[in-house]
């Protein structure tokens, strides 16, 4: 099947899923559009473009099963509103799984518990200042996965999940295979106060460890939080700070690494004005730096709409 057939065919799809609700089961059709129009200085480039920032399509649900035991399900997909036909559909989350009291087990493709372990630190994420683009490798999605998730004890919570990477060779001289990998977070979240610890294990690559601390603190109008990523030989940080004014929401991010970029720096600054909880608009300035003459800046505006 092509990709212009696919994309019919999970628009064709989707209502008849959304209102194929019975007893017992509960289906929830969502997305997201984000859509921006900037301005982007990359040294001997200079553009003005549309972006669509993971602007998103998804269907999820859940059965019941037995008594206090359910199957739960997730078909996501990322939108390309810029224009581009051949790449109108790509996967994100994509998994089936089962929860209850004792917790949640997932198969399939989903965030790694490092990358959920951020939370909402990263005050730009999906945008150019987002933490993948200068900051860390570790933000990813995998697939082949299975993940236990417990229940939350007054606060805390651990996943751990398992990716297998399917007998690949690294060495055809030995024939020698990558690990298979492992991602567990450890987090606490209740009054305010957001924390968590996460390890990788071969996610990225053979013998890559990666250790992730993550803090966030809302008080009142402010909310303030940091991120400190170690990975083998590097390392980086960075902090956020927003602070909200009725409708309107004062942002600025900024970190240092060297896991993507020898000597990354970098720093955001962003407005958003929140119609309701579904609309937003929201303007942002990004600026990028890093050894051997990378430097890079970005300026936008854009709308965001949820359903």
């Amino acid at each position: 099947m092509n990709k212009t057939a696919l994309s019919l065919a999970i628009v064709a799809m989707v209502p008849a899923l959304a209102n194929a609700q019975d007893e017992g089961e509960v289906i929830d059709f969502y997305g997201k559009a984000n859509v921006t129009f900037q301005a982007a200085d990359e040294g001997d480039d200079s553009v003005t473009d549309v972006q669509s920032n993971a602007s998103r399509l998804g269907v999820k649900g859940e059965i019941a099963l037995t008594d206090g035991i359910k199957g739960i399900y997730r078909m996501e997909y990322q939108v390309d509103m810029d224009g581009d036909a051949d790449d109108t559909f790509t996967q994100r989350n994509i998994y089936a799984g089962l929860e209850g009291g004792f917790g949640q087990v997932i198969a399939g493709k989903f965030d790694t518990p490092q990358k959920v372990a951020q939370k909402k630190v990263d005050l730009f994420n999906d945008l150019e200042g987002d933490i993948k683009s200068l900051i860390t490798n570790s933000d990813n999605r995998e697939e082949d996965a299975l993940q236990y998730t417990t229940p939350s004890f007054a606060g805390f919570k651990a996943a751990a999940a398992y990716i297998s990477n399917k007998d690949e060779v690294i060495n055809d001289d030995t024939g020698e295979e990558r690990n298979n990998g492992v991602s567990v977070s450890v987090a606490y979240d209740n009054n305010g106060v957001y924390m968590a610890y996460a390890v990788d294990q071969d996610v990225e690559g053979q013998d890559t460890d990666v250790q992730r601390f993550v803090a966030q603190y809302n008080i009142g109008p402010v909310q303030v939080g940091a991120l400190f990523e170690d990975q083998e030989d590097a390392d980086g940080w960075m902090g956020s700070v927003a602070y909200k004014i009725e409708q309107w929401t004062l942002k600025a991010q900024y970190g240092q690494s060297d896991i993507k970029k020898e000597g990354g720096e970098t720093y955001s600054l962003g407005l958003d004005y929140k119609f309701n909880s579904a609309a937003k608009v929201f303007g942002f300035y990004t600026d990028e730096t890093a050894d051997d003459d990378y430097d890079r800046s970005y300026a936008g505006i854009g709308a965001e709409y949820k359903f």
